[in-house]
């Protein structure tokens, strides 16, 4: 029993949706889908109605893109992630909201946490302020879709929002007994450092926050699992595994591997770094 992770499926793409289908089947498995699967409820549920069946257990943690409220006089905010939580519930997929599990498969017993944190555009040069920050942004033409139809209602903004998850997630986390492991789930990073865009490197802006730099340690952190940037990668940082297993939007992935390849085995996974390695480990 293997606990598997992807994320960024945007099954808005046709040939991602292709791709979707072709997954096999492991039904012994756990199976983390780490944001971004889409961008409607339908998406949601063609991937849950896709991969329920092929695998023991789906985890989902939320990523930008289902945050997305496009439609006038819908819910957003809070209500709209609530909606989102209440139709994972139906497929009997864990969520943020969920009581943590603890993990009894291979590499454990660990807990397993599936968190929703948001970002407070914290991740930018020093000295800058959000406003510097955005500023810095445009001028390299970036500017993140969030900005137009992810609303933070009933939060004044993005960032509280992303305060107040960050209080509930630190309430809830110590309550754990910590002599299990911790394998921390959330679609955006939690270090400045691992948000790498070489294409777009001021899109870093919208990845995380600096307020769980220390998370890896403070929870006992065997693996922290992320997506979002479409870079896979595995690093090592103070003996916490920290893997990005985005597959992207078509032209981020090889078709010809099969989506198979892209799947990432968080436990039981290597058991240590190997000598004598320091920065990341690409998976292409």
């Amino acid at each position: 029993m293997k606990l598997l992770a992807i994320s960024d499926l945007h099954v808005r793409h046709k040939s991602n949706r292709q791709a979707l289908l072709e997954v096999s089947a492991r039904p012994d498995d756990w199976l983390i889908l780490c944001g971004d699967l889409g961008e409607s409820p339908d998406h949601l549920r063609l991937v849950f109605e896709t991969l329920g069946p092929r695998f023991a257990r789906l985890i989902w943690v939320p990523g930008n893109h289902e945050l997305w409220s496009r439609a006038s006089g819908g819910a957003r905010g809070v209500d709209h992630y609530l909606q989102l939580v209440e139709l994972c519930r139906s497929y009997q997929v864990l969520t943020p909201e969920d009581p943590y599990v603890l993990w009894q498969g291979e590499g454990g017993p660990a807990w397993l946490v599936p968190l929703f944190l948001l970002y407070d555009y914290s991740f930018r040069p020093a000295g800058m302020n959000k406003q510097e920050g955005l500023a810095w942004a445009a001028e390299a033409g970036i500017m993140c879709t969030d900005e137009f139809y992810l609303h933070p209602h009933p939060y004044p903004s993005r960032e509280d929002w992303c305060q107040a998850r960050l209080a509930l997630s630190e309430e809830r986390l110590s309550e754990l007994d910590l002599s299990y492991p911790t394998i921390l789930i959330n679609h955006f990073q939690l270090r400045f450092e691992l948000a790498r865009l070489p294409r777009v490197p001021r899109f870093c802006l919208w990845c995380g926050t600096t307020r769980t730099e220390d998370w890896h340690q403070r929870w006992n952190a065997k693996v922290v699992v992320s997506g979002h940037l479409h870079m896979r990668s595995t690093d090592w940082r103070d003996g916490t595994r920290f893997e990005e297993v985005a597959l992207g939007y078509p032209r981020d992935w090889q078709q010809s591997r099969g989506i198979d390849g892209y799947l990432r085995e968080i436990l039981p996974g290597p058991q240590q770094q190997l000598q004598g390695r320091h920065g990341p480990v690409w998976h292409r």
